[in-house]
């Protein structure tokens, strides 16, 4: 028996996840993926079965949660975005060569169209390279599905297991129907004693378990075309590859225009590795082929070589469709049929409506300490004569700063670059040198940067914006608190070289002057601004925490 809920394809995720009897949940904040933990945090709770569920400092450090779930027997699923997999990527790359054994699922959201991200990479190359299956989802339903017989699958084969959303669908309500019931957390037991070794990655093991991995690779393709399917008809000229999204927009497009599934050939994918087979069949019976996919043209390169002189391939590589952003239905229709949406809006009434509509680009909140800070900081400067400054920012809500009237941020490349970059600028000879970090991304992968800083004679000036909270993806609790400068002193930093300044109007006068005189040394230090974010305030969430702490 199946129960219907109304879910985010996010929730939908963690659902399935703890009805396939998941006994935990690791990961870190990072939109559009951030819903997934939060929703199977609460279902933990809520079981109170003794099940898991872990914000991790970093997304390396929740893959390796996740692989050591996963080796005592018990299933496991880690959530991050796409970039998330960037710092993932190394433990990602060799669990396909040690392999697992209670299931273990990455969920990946992509994030076409860069709502809340630095780029638009495509997580399917990710897997392909380590030669690992990818299940895309195109709907809500099909999510929770998935990701049940992702568990299955990830067992059977003994690999983890890549469930890749995006931004759309991670964020979009659908009808669910899912399981009555949740299985209960179960090990299949650890490894027998004649695999003992197979996680051991030393040279002589690594080659075997390599040659074993390359041998899955048939067991992959038979499975992945389990999901995947080829529609051919004798009238249909052209034929149409989907994936995710872009099944759901091209599914839409024909209910919405009432045309039949026999106006196209259609391979719909929904799994990888993909049997290239698929594609010979459908060249075979097409004249042109469409490619309606997010985010990178991946299928439409697998399908260029073959239909060189039989067909002609239409999609983001020839410009049918933009080479960035997302797909939609109208993008679908004028790709087909060669023009644009019909426009149901009349345009003289839009252009008043949108003269009377503000303008309004994210910025910090209204009273935030950020903002506090960042004119302290450029005031600083500005008295000392640095009338032109370059300051190093970081991932967070803080990289707003580099809107008027702050302008206070002129880089933002990757999570905890900023310390480093500062680091090198200061080793190049910029002087001073500044990189502002956020408390949550200091932990995340700022912190090796200290154990250089601290033993160099050099003008730089490592900054942390500490609110005690994870602001930017939805206010959650960060990994630590309060330990910055416990951290500092251990890397080598002196007391007097660790300063706690407290980013308040009252406090700016002070804080300037002390800020002067920090910069004009030539010496690292750690400044920590440290305020509680205003919003979490109102929220209450750091009594909500000091509530659980007291339960604890």
């Amino acid at each position: 028996m199946k129960t219907n809920k109304l879910l985010l394809g996010d929730e939908a995720l963690a659902i399935a996840a703890c009805d396939a009897g998941v006994k935990a949940f690791y990961g870190y904040p990072g939109t559009p993926s951030t819903e997934i933990f939060e929703a199977g945090e609460k279902y933990v709770k809520n079981l109170n079965d003794g099940r898991i569920a872990e914000w991790a400092a970093n997304e390396k450090v929740a893959y390796e949660f996740a692989l050591g779930t996963s080796y005592t027997g018990y299933r496991s699923v880690v959530t991050m975005k796409h970039v998330g997999l960037n710092v993932a990527f190394d433990a990602f790359i060799n669990s396909a060569i040690t392999g697992i054994q209670g299931g273990l699922v990455v969920a990946v959201a992509d994030d076409p169209g860069m709502h809340s991200s630095q780029n638009e990479q495509d997580t399917r190359f990710l897997a392909d390279f380590a030669q690992l299956p990818l299940l895309e989802p195109s709907t809500p339903q099909e999510v929770y599905d998935f990701t049940v017989e992702a568990f299955a699958l990830s067992e059977k084969l003994k690999l983890p297991v890549v469930v890749r959303l995006v931004t759309r669908l991670a964020h979009s309500r659908g009808e669910v129907f899912a399981l009555k019931t949740s299985l209960k957390p179960g090990s299949v037991g650890i490894p027998p004693t004649s695999e003992i070794y197979n996680w051991v990655l030393v040279p002589s093991i690594a080659r075997v378990r390599y040659r074993e991995l390359r041998k899955k690779l048939p067991a992959l393709y038979e499975e992945a075309q389990k999901f995947n399917s080829l529609q051919t008809f004798q009238s249909a000229q052209i034929g149409v590859v989907t994936s995710g999204m872009g099944s759901a927009y091209f599914h839409q497009y024909k209910k919405n225009n009432n045309i039949s599934d026999e106006k196209y050939n259609h391979l719909n994918v929904k799994a990888y590795p993909l049997d290239i087979n698929l594609l010979l069949s459908l060249i075979k019976k097409s004249d042109a082929i469409y490619v309606f996919e997010e985010n990178y043209p991946y299928l439409e390169d697998m399908l260029i070589p073959y239909c060189k002189g039989k067909c002609d391939v239409h999609g983001r590589r020839d410009q049918t469709l933009p080479v960035d952003g997302e797909l939609n239905i109208s993008l679908i229709r004028q790709a087909l049929e060669n023009r644009q949406l019909d426009s149901i809006v009349d345009e003289n009434l839009f252009a008043q409506i949108s003269s009377l509509i503000e303008i309004r680009p994210p910025k910090l909140c209204e009273d935030c300490g950020h903002r506090d800070a960042f004119n302290d900081i450029t005031s600083a400067l500005k008295n000392i004569g640095v009338d032109d400054p370059r300051i190093f920012g970081d991932i967070g809500c803080y990289s707003l700063g580099v809107q008027p009237p702050h302008n206070a941020i002129h880089t933002c490349v990757e999570m905890g670059a900023s310390l480093s970059m500062a680091f090198g600028a200061a080793m190049a000879g910029m002087s001073p040198s500044i990189g502002i970090i956020g408390d949550s991304t200091f932990f995340h992968s700022g912190m090796p940067t200290l154990l250089s800083a601290a033993k160099v004679k050099l003008n730089i000036n490592l900054i942390i914006m500490d609110n005690a909270i994870v602001g930017m993806t939805g206010q959650q609790a960060p990994v630590a608190s309060d330990i910055a400068p416990l951290i500092a002193r251990a890397t080598g930093f002196s007391e007097q070289q660790i300063y706690l300044l407290n980013p308040l109007p009252q406090k700016s006068e002070e804080n300037v002057k002390q800020l002067e005189q920090i910069f004009m040394r030539d010496e690292p230090s750690l400044i920590i601004f440290k305020r509680k974010c205003i919003i979490a305030m109102q929220r209450k969430l750091y009594l909500s925490e000091k509530k659980e702490a007291l339960h604890a």
